[in-house]
Formats: structure tokens, sequence, C-alpha cells
């Protein structure tokens, strides 16, 4: 542009110098004849006309004289009128020609440029999202093809064609009109009408295009979940972009709308490498925008295969068990997770109640979306293994007491005789042991196979005697080497960081009621037994299980392998070791053999995990929570000789740890050494009782594939999505 303005500039200054030259010229000339007063007057005067010399007097010479001159005068005025129409014309004339040069020469093919990019116009087509698998290679999500109606843009100003949709598809006209002028998908893009329409529909279209002009059919995927509701929370979902998604895209991350992009769980997580490649269509379009013509058409490219570190058996088995004990008591939601003690990674995770992730494909209704958010549904959609925030009960005794031997304030010899009640801080401040009764005189091994409250609240006293020597948090941040009170970091969205609560925490949390912000003796003593303002995640009780099993914390996690579209591995499985607890060996050692002591000394645990052939450590808890019936736990690991996965059960209003939360954690515990071994496949399930093809036929938000009725994605749509 600079470059054609300079030019332009140039032939005007060039112009005007030409014709300042030729006035000079001109007005030179002029004066010049005048003064030597040549007058050329023979020539005229003898072209015709007798050579006779007229008479002059000196009355007629004056007149004739004075008319000369205004003849002159005249002429010259009217020549200089057409000069300067000449001048402006010519300068009119040779600006346009270097406008011309300029748009022609100079920016000539910038021009071409821009008007190839108006003529051409490339749009995306969707590429498959890549398969999900479990560590096995069992599909737990995939693609499935459907057959999809699109109509280009302008089908939206043609009535005949819209009623024959509608009448054809049985979608309402004002539907099919909507969703034609939809331009989420880009304003050249073709815009789906209908999705997973039958074959019939589709012949039909097909075999009548005359009657459908700017109608097309393709075959199309979408997300599927073959396995019905199995592991939902962790496989999550995928929706179409959000403007909100737009604007947050991640690096080498390509999101247009119309996309579908991970909402929820490992669809989220690993949203970059499940995504595929976009396939372009380049077309031609008139000035209106109208296609003409298709020039050139590239195929999207599959997004890559995410295989995950869980089992699909043994998270089969860990849902049907986790069902069964909330119907099978007075629960109401439940959560259960499985680690590897030495990877991190995740072989299970299921909380209930549960929904399909197949329910949100193409879009879910306000009404179910509004019946997900209810508290008679049980919210679930929550996951509870990481969101879920509870009193961890008697399950912290474990890390309590190492607390008390790491600080010398116990050691395996140390006795305390419970009474049922403990005065320890005054007789004005008693607090209860669970068994009413007590328990007698009770060293460490004992206080944790009997769960003996009172063993604890005088670690706790002991704590609160020493503040002033070893700080006011000392048990709080030795409880906090095992990962208790901050994010694991798995990959999930949602996690919560529970709370393992400080005299700073306190003062912070009641700053409006400074009545109650003081740190109290009852908290620290509440807090040693895993109750007052002391809350965990399940998934947070699993690793620090698997922390005592194998002395450090690992980060829990899914991802055990990435394939590309051609099967080679782009990722493997990354173990990241998060810390190490400073405790000692001999400490471990003391704790390990005490939780062991709960498996096989503990009478209401024997009988339910004897039999096996497999041996364990484990703690029962019972949690007491304000106008709710108590929360049931259970947390191990297995083998006890050489840990190999550590578990955490939780059973919303559950009612007792022993006798809810531990028949969950020895069976699922059961599935994962078989799984360990190599013998867990549909067949050895089927004799265990469980039918991994069938699904879970009890879940309340699960439906029965026997039963379950076709809706096409058209219904669905109609209304209000959310």
């Amino acid at each position: 542009m600079l470059t054609a303005i300079l030019v332009t500039l140039l032939i005007l200054v060039i112009s005007a110098v030409a014709i300042f030259v030729y006035l000079r010229k001109r007005s030179g000339s002029g004066f010049d004849g005048a003064r030597k007063g040549k007058l050329n007057v023979k020539s005229i005067s003898s072209v015709g006309v007798a050579a006779q010399t007229p008479k002059v007097t000196a009355s007629s010479h004056m007149p004739a004289a004075h008319s000369h001159s205004g003849s002159a005068a005249s002429g010259d005025g009217l020549r200089s009128r057409f000069v300067a129409i000449g001048v402006l014309a010519g300068a009119a004339l040779a600006a346009l020609a270097g406008k011309l040069f300029t748009v022609q020469v100079i920016s000539g093919s910038d021009y071409q440029r821009q008007a190839e990019k108006n003529l051409y116009t490339t749009v995306s087509t969707p590429a498959p999202r890549g398969v999900i698998y479990d560590a096995e290679g069992i599909a737990l999500v995939t693609n499935r093809q459907v057959l999809t109606v699109l109509a280009d843009a302008d089908v939206a100003d043609n009535p005949n064609v819209l009623l024959r949709l509608s009448s054809l598809l049985g979608i309402p006209y004002n539907v099919v009109r909507n969703r034609i002028l939809d331009l989420s998908s880009g304003a050249q893009s073709q815009r789906v009408v209908a999705s997973d329409v039958s074959l019939r529909n589709i012949a039909y279209i097909n075999e009548h295009v005359d009657s459908f002009p700017g109608v097309v059919t393709q075959v199309r995927t979408t997300r599927s979940y073959p396995h019905g509701s199995l592991a939902a929370h962790v496989l999550g979902y995928a929706g179409t972009a959000s403007s909100d998604d737009l604007k947050n895209v991640s690096k080498g991350r390509d999101i247009e709308m119309g996309d579908a992009v991970g909402k929820a769980g490992v669809e989220s997580a690993y949203d970059d490498l499940l995504a595929g490649d976009h396939g372009q269509r380049v077309l031609v379009t008139n000035a209106s925008g109208v296609i003409q013509e298709v020039v050139s058409e590239t195929d999207p490219t599959k997004g890559n295969d995410l295989y995950l570190t869980l089992s699909a058996r043994v998270q089969h088995v860990a849902e049907v068990e986790l069902a069964k004990a909330v119907h099978g008591s007075t629960g109401k939601a439940g959560s259960i997770v499985v680690m590897d003690v030495e990877t991190g990674g995740v072989l299970a995770m299921a909380s209930y109640p549960t929904y399909e992730p197949e329910t949100f494909v193409g879009g879910v209704s306000q009404d179910i979306w509004n019946q997900y958010q209810t508290e008679s549904s049980r919210y679930p959609m929550l996951n509870r293994v990481v969101s879920g925030t509870y009193p961890a009960a008697s399950c912290f005794k474990a890390f309590t007491g190492m607390a008390g031997l790491t600080y010398g304030f116990v050691n395996r010899g140390t006795t305390v005789n419970c009474t049922g009640v403990w005065t320890g801080f005054g007789k004005d401040y008693p607090q209860k042991c669970w068994q009413s009764w007590g328990h007698g005189s009770v060293a460490l091994h004992q206080a944790i196979v009997d769960s003996c409250d009172v063993y604890f609240y005088e670690i706790a006293r002991s704590f609160y005697r020493e503040r002033e020597s070893i700080g006011t948090d000392a048990m709080q941040d030795f409880i906090k080497e095992f990962g208790f009170g901050s994010k694991t970091n798995i990959e999930l969205s949602g996690e919560s960081e529970g709370r393992v609560p400080t005299p700073e925490w306190k003062a912070e949390f009641f700053k409006d009621a400074p009545e109650q912000a003081q740190w109290l003796p009852g908290d620290i003593s509440n807090m040693v037994i895993g109750q007052g303002y002391v809350l965990v995640t399940p998934v947070q009780e699993a690793r620090a299980y698997a922390s005592i099993a194998s002395g450090k914390l690992m980060r829990p996690h899914f991802m055990r392998e990435v394939r590309n579209s051609i099967g080679d591995t782009v990722l493997s499985e990354q173990t990241e070791e998060a810390s190490k607890p400073e405790v000692s060996s001999e400490n471990l050692n003391a704790m390990r053999e005490a939780l062991h002591g709960v498996i096989t000394e503990e009478d209401a645990v024997i009988p339910i995990f004897s039999g096996y052939d497999w041996s364990a450590a484990g703690k029962t808890g019972t949690a007491q929570v304000s106008g709710k019936n108590d929360f049931a736990w259970f947390s191990m690991y297995a083998p006890y000789d050489k840990p190999r996965y550590a578990l955490s059960v939780c059973i919303e209003e559950g009612g007792a740890g022993a006798s809810t939360a531990a028949p969950v954690a020895a069976k699922v515990m059961d599935a994962v050494m078989r799984y360990e071994k190599g013998k867990l496949d549909d067949d050895v399930l089927k004799d265990m009782g469980y039918d991994f093809e069938a699904g879970i036929t009890d879940s309340l938000y699960s439906k029965k594939k026997s039963k379950k009725t076709k809706k096409s994605s058209d219904s669905k749509k109609s209304g209000e999505e959310a």
C-alpha cells in the first residue's frame, strides 16, 4: 500500500513539472514575438486576395488597431483555458495510469492472493477421538458409527426441503430450520440436521436427491460406552465445545466450534491426546457465501488410543460389591479405590450412585441434568473418591499412632488403662471410648487391633503438653507427610484437599465467631482419633496406607500408555514419588504388625478374611457425623508380606466399618489378587458370582441393556440442553 502511494505521488510530481515547463515555454514564446514585432500578414493577405494596398486614413487606423488587440487577448484567454483543461485531464489520466500500474504490476500478486482467499473457503471436518482401553486391552470407550443427515446453510431458506426433512425424520419444522441456521460449526460448514438416523431414511434421501437439494448423508462417529456405567467417574464423557473451551485452548490443541471435547474424567484429562486432527474440505463459494464446488477433501486423523492402569474386571467387582453394600445396609452412597503400592497406578475406582456417560452424548436434556443435581438422587455425578470428604475415624489412628512413636511419647511396650471414659484434660471434660466398658490395660499393638480411643487420647495429651517445645502443629505436620490435607494430584478434576485442622486454620475458619476460634485441648484429642474437624478423601486414605506398606508416597494415576493411530507407543506410564514420610523403619514395622493384627486377631474381622490364600494388613473405622448414621470405613493393603495393592472403602451412613465396609474390601481385594496372578477372566468371574458382560443390573442410574429403549439424539436435542 505504501509503495502504491509513493508511485502515485511520483507520477503527480512528474506531471506537475511537465505542465510547469510547458507553460513556461509557452509564456516565453509569446513575450519574445511581441518584443520583436514580427507579424506575418503577408502570407495571410496573399492567399486568394488581390495584392492591393489599402488606403489607410488617420481616422480609420485607430479603431482597426483597437479591434485587433481585443481579438488577440480573447484568443489567448481561450487557449489558456483549453490548456488548463488539457493539463487537468492529463494529470487525471496520469494518476489513473499510475494506479493501474500499481494494481496490475506492483501489487498484482497481493490482490490475486486476496481474491483467491475470497474464492476458496476451507472448512474443517471433525476427527474421531481415540479409544480408551483398560490395562488388558478391553475397550471401555469406543467410537460408534452413526448415519448423519447434513445440510448446507441455504437449505434454511427452502421451506419445501425443510418440510420434507421434518416429515421424514420426525423432527419439528422449526427445530430442523434452527439446526441449519446454527453457526456453531462455521458459516460454510454443513449443519447436522439429525444423527443416528435409520438406514431406511438415509436410503430414501439418497434415492431422491432432487427432492433434497443441499442435503447430504454421511457416516460419522460418536462416543460409545460398551459397558454402560462401568467406571463412569473415571472415564467421564465428551461433549460439544463451549465458548469457554474455545477461549481456554491448551497448547498444541486445535478446537473449533462443533468439536467434541472431554468434559470430565480421563476424557477431559487426556483430551489433547485423545483428540484427532481435523480433516479439511476446500470449497469454492460465491460472493454470498453459497458453496459452488468442493475442490478437495482431506480425511480427518483419529486421535491417540489411551490405555489405563484400570482393570475392567476388577472395576466390575468393585462396583457390584459397592452397590450391594449400600443397598444391603442403611447406606446412602459409597466409594472404593484400589491402587498399586509401587507405581501409584489405580486399578479400580468406583463411586455410587453412578450414571451412564452415554447419556451425555449429543447433549443431555435439562430434566435429566436437574435430576442429577438433587439431594434425593444422591448426586450420581459426584466422584466421591476424589471429591468426597469425610471424617477419617479410626483409620486415622495408624498415622497418629506413628506420630506418638516418632516423638517418643509411646513405644511398643507403653500401656494405657482404658476404663471406657477418659478425663485427661480434666474431670469437667470427659471423653468416651467407643467401647463404653473399656479395654483394660492395652499397649500400642492391641490399641490398634481393638481401636481403643483412650490410648490415643493419651498421645494427644502428650502433644498438647509439649506444644511449647515441639510446636502446636507437630502432630499435624507429621500426618501431612502421608498426604493428608493436600491434593494427590491425580488426573481427575474436582479433587478436594481434605483438612488437617490446626490452630491457625481454626482461627481463620471462625474469624466471625471469636468465641469458637480458640484452639482447645479437645480439638487435638478429637483429631487423634480421626474426628473433630478432620476431613479426608478415600483416595488420600488409600495412598496413605500404600505409603505405610512401601515407605514412600506415590502419586496415583490412570495413564499406562498412549498409542498413536498406527499403533506405536508415544507415551508410557510415569511413576512419580511425591515424597517419603520421615518415619523410621522400626516404627513403620510396629504399625504394620498392628494392622496385620486387625486382620488376624480382631473378632469381627477374622471371619471376613479367613479362607483366602493371601494375607493383609488393615484398619476398620466408624465415623460419627452429626445428624446422620455412622459412616463405615475400611482401609488395607495386601499381600502383607510383600505389599502390592492398597485399598480404601467408605460407605456413607453404612454403620460399622467391620460389618459393612470390610466385607467389600475383602471381596474386591480377592479379585485383585486373582488379577495379579493372571487368573481373573470372565469364566472365573462367573464362578465368583459376577457376570461381566451383563454389567451392573441393580444400579439406580444404569439402564438395563435388555430393557434399554433406543433414544435418538433427535429427541434429546429437541428440548433445552444443559
